[in-house]
């Protein structure tokens, strides 16, 4: 995919959806040249009627009425093909502002999703969706066609300079209209939209915990809760639609009349000898034409405004996820892992969830995060894995800071398992391969590694079987494990897996020990979070976090050591007595023949050294 080029200095105080429209200022302005034309057309009924009252009529020359005929029929011809030029110009500059910013929305929208977990990829797109329509429909017509009632005006004053104030005077009490209208709805629509947003957000998030939705009950719930946040945005876009509807009265009933009072005025003025009869004629004509632009411009102002909300959303959206600069190719790293002092906080949030955090791992070594539950060890596997980006500090691989590295060379070294492990519609084989075009040998070496080969095969279709949207048709420890093999795709030199055994069974367990081994032996550096005990015998190093920061970080029997002192003794040694454990899941350092482990315990379990709590 080619990355659109990054906005330059000069430009920066512009957004990329307005550089976006910049680049299409040719196709633009020709469409304003068209739009001028259309208005200076628009006057052919007025002076066609104006002819047919004052000379036809008066002559009675049929022959003047042939060639006006003949006149305003090719006026017409020339001005039905201009508005097919101008509708197929604005399709094609819709189109174009597709292209060029489809691909950008839809790698900022998922980038700022990973990075605050909670946001909907689809609302950025439908804003993309809304912004495109807006540019080929009848809303930026009217923008255009708007400003050329000055057109009309000035035809009046050519006309009469009463009639000509008479359309100033009906243009401008439309314009305050309009200024209503926007200052009354805006606000509430903005509301609405928002709580539009956040239902269709809380209804996305329901459906992926169905099974749970459905086995508990908590439907009743669930369906209150999106009833209440729907309603709300109902009672504002009823609120906003009375609002506009009346306001919209107001306006038919003010363009009903002065079309109305402006045939009068033209009699009067007929009267006073001012004009003729087909001069009344045409100046009413005049006024439709003058005021029509405005009225609809009133009526289709809530799609103006939805257009200008979703242009400055996105906006905002690419604001906060901005375009990597191009940045020199590295070499393939190595592995080698180090954190110096980085402090994080979750997206949108000021509280810090790891605090001056530092640690290392070489290739070749496996470093296990352990901790109660909220230290911050998925905080910390997202960091690792370049999901979220350190507000102080620095990641670095091999000497390199991980936010330096472009992306799309980076991402096959690194094989990432989050804790909640999710499947993507398509085959076995396409979700190992990360979504690319499978490689057969690969594919079936990640599978290997992960100890699934056979368990792919015994699937109906082996690596071809479809495994549904999210996963749904696999188990949970086969999710884990899928998971498990995309990480190990391609051979990648830094590996994190975030609580990788939460799902398995033993005999997972023994392939997953066996595949991280493996990923040991080659050189590749791992790092897993665990607060199961199986992977112990395989660790090099640990790191224990406690509310945000790294209580203990070295090689795993020293750590173990500081943690229990008399471990080490106590290696031959028959378990303590029981002892009374406090309340609450806790961690606790058992010595055992193999040496001492850390497990996470619970009241009434018994552990070599209860005093010894991590």
């Amino acid at each position: 995919m080619t990355r659109p080029v990054p906005p330059s200095a000069a430009s920066a105080q512009a957004g990329e959806i307005t550089l976006a429209l910049r680049t299409l200022r040719s196709s633009m302005l020709a469409t304003g040249s068209f739009s001028f034309v259309l208005s200076l057309l628009l006057l052919v009924p007025s002076i066609y009627m104006m002819q047919v009252y004052d000379r036809v009529l008066g002559s009675r020359n049929e022959m003047t009425l042939l060639m006006l005929t003949l006149l305003a029929a090719g006026l017409y011809g020339i001005y039905a093909a201009l508005e097919y030029i101008r509708s197929s110009v604005l399709q094609q500059v819709s189109h174009a502002l597709d292209i060029k910013l489809s691909s950008r929305v839809f790698e900022a929208a998922f980038s700022d999703a990973a990075r605050s977990r909670g946001g909907n990829p689809s609302l950025a797109m439908a804003d993309l969706t809304s912004l495109r329509q807006f540019v080929s429909g009848t809303g930026l017509l009217l923008l255009y066609d708007g400003p050329f009632a000055v057109i009309f005006m000035t035809a009046g004053f050519m006309i009469d300079v009463w009639l000509g104030a008479f359309l100033v005077g009906a243009c401008i009490v439309l314009l305050v209209l309009l200024w209503w209208s926007e200052r009354r709805t805006h606000g509430p629509l903005q509301e609405a939209n928002r709580l539009n947003a956040r239902a269709s957000s809380y209804m996305n998030n329901s459906f992926r915990n169905a099974e749970v939705i459905q086995a508990m009950g908590m439907l009743p719930a669930v369906q209150r809760r999106w009833t209440k946040l729907s309603e709300e945005a109902l009672d504002l876009q009823a609120e906003t639609s009375v609002a506009a509807a009346r306001i919209g009265s107001v306006t038919k009933f003010v363009r009903i009349f002065s079309q109305s009072l402006s045939l009068g005025l033209g009699a009067l003025l007929v009267l006073e000898g001012r004009m003729s009869g087909g001069m009344m004629i045409a100046a009413s004509i005049l006024l439709g034409r003058a005021l029509s632009p405005l009225e609809m411009l009133i009526g289709n102002w809530r799609q103006i405004v939805a257009a200008r909300d979703a242009h400055k959303r996105l906006e905002q959206l690419l604001a906060v996820a901005p375009v990597p600069p191009e940045r020199m190719a590295l070499p393939a790293p190595a592995g080698k892992l180090a954190v110096e002092g980085v402090s994080v906080a979750a997206p949108g949030s000021q509280q810090a969830l790891l605090r001056q955090v530092s640690f290392s791992a070489e290739p070749g070594e496996l470093l296990s995060i352990i901790g109660p539950s909220g230290a911050g060890k998925s905080t910390a596997a997202r960091v690792l894995a370049g999901v979220w980006v350190p507000q102080a500090g620095k990641v670095r691989l091999d000497g390199a800071d991980l936010a330096t590295w472009p992306r799309e060379q980076l991402a096959p070294h690194i094989g990432f398992l989050p804790q909640d492990v999710e499947l993507f519609e398509g085959t076995v084989a396409e979700n190992i391969a990360r979504l690319a075009e499978p490689d057969s040998t690969e594919v079936v070496d990640a599978a290997q590694a992960a100890g699934i080969h056979e368990m792919v095969l015994r699937l109906p279709q082996g690596y071809d079987t479809p495994v549904g949207p999210g996963g749904a048709a696999l188990s949970g420890g086969q999710r884990q494990r899928v998971g498990l093999a995309r990480a190990l795709y391609g051979r990648p030199q830094l590996l994190i897996l975030d609580e990788p055994n939460a799902n398995l069974d033993d005999v997972g367990e023994a392939a997953l020990a066996q595949a991280l081994a493996g990923c040991k032996a080659r050189g590749a550096t791992v790092v897993v979070v665990s607060h199961r005990t199986s992977l112990l015998r395989i660790t090099d190093k640990m790191l224990l976090l406690r509310d945000g920061q790294a209580a203990a970080f070295g090689p795993r029997d020293k750590v173990l050591q500081s943690l229990n002192p008399q471990g080490g003794q106590a290696g031959q040694a028959a378990p303590a007595a029981p002892a009374q454990q406090p309340a609450g899941p806790h961690f606790a350092v058992v010595a055992t023949a193999q040496g001492p482990f850390v497990v996470q315990a619970a009241p009434g379990i018994t552990v070599a050294r209860p005093g010894a709590i991590v």
